[in-house]
């Protein structure tokens, strides 16, 4: 029996750990339900050879999503990390998602929330979905992180409920309540989706790869 711990949100965690970049990451949490630890990675940059980390990611999906991804059955995970139909699928899956990001350098909240802002604004427009209440909405969330400073170990969490087109994004750092923020504009959430696990233009190219290989293996199951 594993013991179970709660985190400041209403999410349970189990003590069986996964080492992320030497970052622990709970194998199973619970919102509504289990989700179940499906990928892994992390977001950096290479400044003249020297590898740069910013943030370790965690993506937490219901095991049953594998159920709408069955056309990908027998495929490896090399394949299906090229395979951005395979993300949108699993995107549009109407299941629970969750992810939790850890930072490993410390940066300003606004130095995330410009990054956040740019990629999901580049891809509205290029959708040509960015109009006035996307606009806002992306305010909103930009002006969430602005006042937050991103010390090492903070917590960032994207809570995507099924069947829905919201999102509710959590921060957490030693010594301050948790914050949170609710998105409620579905062009907006599905593009912050898109950001993290949108295939070949994700931004986190291990993350991505280490979910192809987790779904593939379950998928062959």
């Amino acid at each position: 029996m594993l013991a179970i711990a709660r985190s400041n949100a209403d999410v349970l965690m189990t003590t069986e750990m996964v080492m992320v970049d030497e970052i622990p990451f709970p194998s199973q949490i619970t919102t509504t339900k289990p989700l179940s630890l499906f990928g892994h990675g992390i977001t950096d940059i290479e400044i003249h050879f020297l590898q740069i980390k910013f943030t370790a990611i965690g993506v937490y999906l219901e095991p049953e999503v594998v159920k709408h991804l069955q056309q990908w059955k027998g495929k490896p995970g090399n394949v299906l990390a090229e395979e951005d139909d395979f993300f949108e699928a699993l995107i549009n899956a109407p299941l629970e998602k969750f992810l939790r990001v850890v930072v490993i350098k410390e940066i300003k909240g606004s130095q995330y929330g410009v990054q956040l802002e740019s990629a999901v604004r580049d891809r509205l427009a290029a959708d040509d979905k960015y109009e006035e209440e996307e606009e806002e909405a992306l305010e909103k969330v930009v002006e969430f992180f602005q006042s937050k400073y991103f010390k090492k170990d903070s917590v960032i969490t994207y809570h995507f409920p099924a069947n829905s087109t919201t999102a509710e994004i959590a921060f957490t750092t030693e010594g301050k309540e948790e914050a949170k923020i609710k998105v409620e504009n579905a062009n907006v959430v599905e593009m912050i989706k898109k950001w993290y696990l949108g295939g070949t233009r994700g931004v986190s190219a291990t993350t991505i790869s280490s979910l192809a290989n987790g779904l593939s293996s379950e998928l062959c199951k």
